[in-house]
């Protein structure tokens, strides 16, 4: 009950600064981005801020907190993951997820991985680690985010008042959604594969 009336207060402050409030939360990300996408979609309903609006917010907090991810591993490295990690949420095992993940499927990942739950933040820190080019990286990030906020945003516009719900209303739909990361990382595959082959 504490925490949720600590998250209530939290969402509220960030509701004052209206779109800029929304970019933060994401960017600070001390509620999970799908809450508080969620409950950009409340405010929406309420016509405190528009759909628009929210979703540029979104997407700019959203990518700003991966791209922090993504220079933690790139100036950091491991040790200093491994060492502070868990105050940004991310423990050993979802670092050696993800980093397995990038090495074995290469960048293409950064996208496929953000609708995958566990790896979709620690993803960032193994392409920081491989020196991933950032025009790229953050390319793949807005990619992905933009679905990712819709979904959250409007599920939070239809729920209303019930916005907390959002992240228990789509868990039945989280297979489906792993599955098209999967599709669509096959896709990026083969696509890799049939441009690497014509170049040969």
């Amino acid at each position: 009950m504490l925490l949720t009336n600590i998250i209530h207060q939290i969402l509220e402050f960030f509701a004052s600064l209206g779109y800029l409030g929304v970019a933060l939360g994401l960017m600070i990300e001390v509620i999970p981005s799908e809450i508080v996408l969620a409950y950009a979609g409340y405010l929406v309903a309420g016509g405190h801020i528009n759909f628009a609006g929210a979703l540029v917010a979104g997407v700019i907090g959203g990518t700003i907190a991966q791209l922090f991810l993504y220079w933690l591993g790139y100036f950091g490295g491991r040790p200093i993951i491994e060492k502070y990690g868990k105050y940004i949420l991310i423990n050993k095992h979802h670092l050696d997820l993800a980093e397995k993940w990038f090495s074995k499927y290469g960048v293409g990942v950064v996208f496929t991985a953000r609708f995958i739950p566990v790896v979709r933040h620690a993803i960032s820190i193994p392409a920081g680690l491989a020196k991933m080019p950032i025009s790229k990286f953050t390319l793949y990030t807005v990619l992905a985010i933009i679905p990712w906020s819709i979904l959250f945003i409007k599920i939070g516009e239809k729920l209303g008042k019930n916005w907390e719900t959002a992240k228990s209303v789509l868990a039945p739909y989280t297979p489906m959604l792993i599955i098209i990361a999967i599709a669509l990382f096959v896709v990026y595959f083969l696509i890799k594969k049939l441009v690497a082959k014509g170049r040969k």
